[in-house]
C-alpha cells in the first residue's frame, strides 16, 4: 500500500472506532481501577490498545500520549502525575478527538484539575499542528497547483513557528497500541520526532503488538490487516533496535506477552512494552571517574560498544558516569570519584571509543600515601 492509502485505512476504522466499539482492534488489558472511576463510560467502551504504559509514570511528569485516541491513558495519567504534572494527547482521527475533547471537562471536574489537553497531529510529524493548518486552509482553499506549492510552505512554516509539539518539552512520551500503524516508510521519522520532543533525560514507554517473523509483503498490501495492527508490526528485536537507531539507550523490554494476541498465518503477534532514555548527546570528557559492573553476568556490552567484566574498575568519561548513576544502569554498578574533584571547566576530552581499565592511583592520585585506622566493616552488634 501507498503511505495514503495506509493512513486512510487507519484513518476510516478508527473513525468508525469512534462510534460504536470494534473488538479486534484491541487485547485485554487489566488497569487500576482506581483510574478508571472518573472516566466516562464512552471513553472506556471506544477504547483500544495493548498496554498500560501509565503505570511507569511518576507524579508531576510532563506526559505525551501518541495515538491517544479517545483519552483513556491519558486520563488515566492525568491522576497519576497529579496536578503538578500535564498530559498532552496527540491524535489524527477528529472523531476520536471528538470523544476525548468533549469528555475532557467531565475527568477534569471528577479529580479536581484540568491538566490534559488534546492536539491533532500525526505521530511521524509532531511539529505540525494539523487544526492550525486546516484553519489557515480554509481562509485560503486550494484553487490551483501553485496553492498546493503555498501550501507545503505553509506546513513548514508552522512546524518552526507554531510547533505542535516543541523541542525538548516533554519528560515522557507514552503510546498504545499506535506505532504499528505508521506507514513503515515514516517509521524511522516517527521515532526521531519522539527523540526530539523529549527532554534530556527523558523517556519513552510504549505499547505495541510486535511480531516473532517479518510480516511478508502480501499481509502488508491489506488494508483490514495493517489498520487492525498485524501488517505494521515490527518484529521483536527490530522493535528494540528502531530505539537504538533513533539515539536512545538503556533500552529495555518492561512487559512481553507471553501468550500471542493473534497469530495469522502462523506469525504470533504480541504485546510488548518497551522502556528507552534520550540523554547521550554531548561531548565525552575526563574527570577521573570510574565504575564497577556488580554483576551478576560475566561481562556486560553497553549501547556505545563499552566491554566490562565483572568486579573490574573501568574508566569512563563524565557523561557516562552520569547516565550509569541513573536508571535504568544505577543498580548494577559502583561508582567511584577521585579524591580531588576535576572541575569540569578543567576537564579534558575523553576518547570514549575504547574501554580501557581505571587504575585506583588515577583517582586517589599519583602521590596519595595515606595510612589510617583500621575501619568498621560489620554492622553493631555484629561480629566479624
Amino acid at each position: 500500500m501507498t503511505v495514503a492509502n495506509t493512513e486512510r485505512a487507519v484513518k476510516e476504522r478508527y473513525g468508525e472506532g469512534a462510534q460504536a466499539r470494534v473488538a479486534d482492534l484491541c487485547c485485554p488489558v487489566d488497569y487500576d481501577p482506581r483510574y478508571l472511576k472518573v472516566i466516562p463510560q464512552e471513553v472506556l467502551e471506544r477504547d483500544y490498545g495493548c498496554g498500560d504504559p501509565s503505570r511507569f509514570l511518576s507524579p508531576g511528569d510532563t506526559v505525551l500520549d501518541l495515538g491517544s485516541g479517545t483519552g483513556k491513558i491519558c486520563f488515566i495519567a492525568a491522576q497519576v502525575v497529579g496536578p503538578e504534572g500535564r498530559v498532552i494527547g496527540v491524535d489524527m482521527t477528529p472523531e476520536m478527538l471528538d470523544v476525548a475533547r468533549r469528555n475532557a471537562p467531565v475527568v477534569a471536574e471528577r479529580v479536581g484539575f484540568d491538566n490534559v489537553e488534546f492536539r491533532r497531529g500525526r505521530i511521524q510529524d509532531l511539529a505540525l499542528d494539523l487544526d492550525l493548518l486546516e484553519e489557515r486552509l480554509g481562509a485560503e482553499p486550494v484553487a490551483d497547483v501553485e496553492r498546493l506549492f503555498e501550501i507545503e510552505g505553509l506546513s513548514e512554516e508552522l512546524r518552526q513557528s507554531r510547533p505542535l509539539v516543541a523541542d525538548d518539552s516533554v519528560d515522557v512520551v507514552v503510546s498504545n497500541c499506535v506505532l504499528n500503524l505508521v506507514d513503515n516508510s515514516r517509521k524511522r521519522q516517527m521515532f526521531e520526532e519522539i527523540h526530539r520532543v523529549l527532554n534530556r533525560g527523558g523517556r519513552a514507554v510504549i505499547s505495541d503488538i510486535v511480531s516473532d517473523e517479518i510480516v511478508p509483503a502480501e499481509m502488508q498490501s491489506d488494508p483490514e490487516l495493517w489498520s487492525g495492527c498485524i501488517s505494521g508490526a515490527f518484529t521483536e528485536d527490530g522493535f528494540l533496535q528502531a530505539f537504538e537507531d533513533a539515539g536512545f539507550y538503556g533500552v529495555r523490554v518492561l512487559e512481553r506477552q507471553t501468550e500471542p494476541w493473534r497469530t495469522v498465518e502462523g506469525i504470533e503477534f504480541r504485546s510488548l512494552t518497551v522502556e528507552a532514555f534520550k540523554g547521550k548527546e554531548g561531548p565525552c570528557v575526563e574527570r577521573n571517574q570510574a565504575v564497577i559492573y556488580r554483576g551478576p553476568f560475566k561481562e556486560v556490552l553497553d549501547d556505545d560498544g563499552h566491554r566490562m567484566e565483572r568486579g573490574k574498575r573501568y574508566a569512563v568519561c563524565a557523561k557516562t558516569y552520569d547516565i550509569y548513576n541513573r536508571a535504568p544502569y544505577r543498580e548494577q554498578f559502583d561508582f567511584v570519584d577521585p579524591l580531588e574533584e576535576v572541575p569540569l571547566e578543567a576537564a579534558a576530552p575523553f576518547d570514549c571509543s575504547r574501554t580501557v581499565l581505571r587504575h585506583p592511583r588515577e583517582t586517589k592520585g599519583l602521590e596519595y600515601d595515606v595510612t589510617t585506622d583500621a575501619q568498621a566493616c560489620c554492622e553493631p552488634g555484629d561480629c566479624c
